[in-house]
């Protein structure tokens, strides 16, 4: 299977990519700086790097290098700085994810293309009208005002849930929603459900990127995952 990544320089990304690669994948990977992934990495020969930003890139030339692929996922999101909490693009993720719907439409694929999204339990996934009390509705309703890359995850899998849809003929999709992210160099025991099973903001839980990294991968190959979390919003939290 050869897979498309975006974000794959970050820290997940990275992580995913080789996950894929283990797995005997082929993968694609959009970089806007190569020289952050690992060298091991550059030189793997199921590995094509393309040096660019997805929003740089044209529509034909991104569809170019989505054609061909059976699944697409990622782990793009807003650097911890200044500039990247507030500063362009602001809808940064949600560009990217409607471009990339947009370049898998063009190619018109036999089977539809597996799409993988990487977001966060502070996103509720509004489908399942899932339970807050009414503090934490206020908070999250202030973080989204006040931190654009909030906003952005919530537009994002809005656009996969709302826009792109569960019976859509080119794209089905999984939006992956960790807690607290960590670094582990190893993967580990982890829960996956439905809904946060504890508060996002009062009492959050910890996930280990790689384990994130690992899920993404599951869902990519194995089709019986696939088949029961597709069209979903699923938690995944460290055991």
């Amino acid at each position: 299977m050869t897979v498309l990544v975006v974000g794959a320089s970050g820290a997940t990304g990275r992580l995913l990519v080789r996950r894929l690669l283990d797995r005997g994948h082929t993968v694609r990977a959009i970089v806007r700086s190569p020289d952050k992934l690992p060298e091991d990495l550059r030189r793997h020969d199921r590995l094509s790097v393309i040096h660019a930003s997805v929003m740089d890139l044209g529509d034909a030339e991104l569809a170019r290098h989505v054609e061909g692929c059976a699944a697409v996922a990622s782990c793009l999101g807003h650097s911890l700085s200044l500039k990247g909490v507030f500063g362009p693009p602001r809808l940064l993720v949600t560009d990217a994810v409607r471009r990339l719907c947009d370049a898998v439409k063009a190619g018109s694929p036999e089977r539809p293309v597996r799409f993988v999204l990487m977001n966060t339990t502070g996103n509720s996934n509004r489908d399942l009208n899932e339970p807050r009390a009414p503090v934490e509705n206020a908070a999250i309703g202030l973080i989204r005002v006040l931190l654009p890359p909030h906003a952005d995850n919530e537009r994002a899998a809005d656009y996969l849930r709302a826009r792109i849809g569960k019976k859509d003929k080119a794209i089905e999709w999984v939006v992956v929603r960790p807690d607290s992210l960590i670094n582990e160099d190893t993967v580990t025991e982890y829960e996956v459900h439905p809904s946060p099973t504890r508060s996002p903001l009062f009492h959050p839980g910890k996930t280990s990127r790689i384990n994130v990294a690992d899920f993404m991968a599951d869902l990519i190959g194995d089709d019986d995952l696939w088949g029961e979390w597709r069209g979903q919003m699923p938690v995944i939290y460290n055991a």
